[in-house]
Formats: C-alpha cells, sequence, structure tokens
C-alpha cells in the first residue's frame, strides 16, 4: 500500500468582523489579516498514465477549491453572526457596502474553522481527505481544527 502524504498549501485573507453579545474589546467592529493553513492526505497517484502520477493532488486544484468555498467568500468582507440585530444594520448599510456576510455562528476564529472544514470536505476530489485547518488570526494567535479529533 502507498503511503500516505500529506500536503499543506497557505492562504491569507483579510476580513473584518464583530462578536454580538462578547464582552471584551472584540465586541466593536474589527479587523484581520487571517492566514489559513490547509492539510490534505492521500495516497500518492500510481497509474503511470496519469498525469499527476506521484501527486496526492495538485497544489494548483487545492489553492482553486479552497479560493472558491473560503478565500473569495470572506476575503475583504465584514462577517457577521445572522441576528434580528444584524440583519437590521445589515439592511442599513448594504446599500454602500456589498461584502456582507451573514453566518448562523458567532463569527470566533473557531467557529470559522468547522464552517471551513464543512464546506472544504464536500469539495475536495476523491480520494483526497482534509486532515487539518490551522487559522491565524494574529501573528501570535491561531485555532486549529484536526480531522481525527472530530
Amino acid at each position: 500500500m502507498a503511503a500516505t502524504i500529506r500536503l499543506t498549501r497557505e492562504f491569507s485573507f483579510e476580513a473584518a468582523h464583530a462578536l454580538e453579545g462578547y464582552d471584551g474589546k472584540c465586541r466593536e467592529i474589527h479587523g484581520h489579516s487571517y492566514r489559513l493553513f490547509v492539510t490534505v492526505a492521500g495516497h500518492p497517484v500510481t497509474d503511470e498514465t496519469n498525469p499527476k502520477l506521484g501527486m496526492v493532488m495538485d497544489f494548483g486544484d487545492l489553492k482553486r477549491i479552497v479560493d472558491e468555498t473560503v478565500v473569495a467568500r470572506l476575503d475583504h468582507a465584514f462577517v457577521m453572526r445572522r441576528t434580528e440585530r444584524s440583519e437590521a444594520l445589515h439592511a442599513t448599510i448594504a446599500g454602500e457596502f456589498r461584502n456582507i456576510v451573514l453566518v448562523d455562528y458567532q463569527p470566533t476564529c473557531e467557529n470559522m474553522l468547522v464552517d471551513f472544514a464543512e464546506r472544504l470536505r464536500n469539495a475536495l476530489p476523491d480520494g483526497v481527505r482534509l486532515h487539518s485547518l490551522k487559522l491565524y488570526e494574529t501573528a501570535k494567535s491561531f485555532a486549529e481544527w484536526v480531522a481525527e479529533e472530530q
């Protein structure tokens, strides 16, 4: 049996969020320069006729999938939990600002990872599985999601 290999690619995006109901500074609208590390795992292709011979997955394909499912959706967005209050705010500012994303969870680093994991799991090709995600909110603070711990 072929060895299991892990591939990791780094992504970055800028986004703002507000943590409605939070009791600290992060209750206010603020932004982050997020860094996302996506690790997938699988067995390298062994079919000599396959142009992807020796690859678990083409890094370009991984980039496209993450860009489409996560980065394009959130880059330069304002992310808020969908509540009566946030929907009223959205209605007020939507004419001026278009990239407002309402989510069904408090947009913490931890909850964003759970969302990203679900989106990515559904988009990866057969034979490639999501192994882990690491999301840096600041240069020194990150949250991590690991598939085997789910």
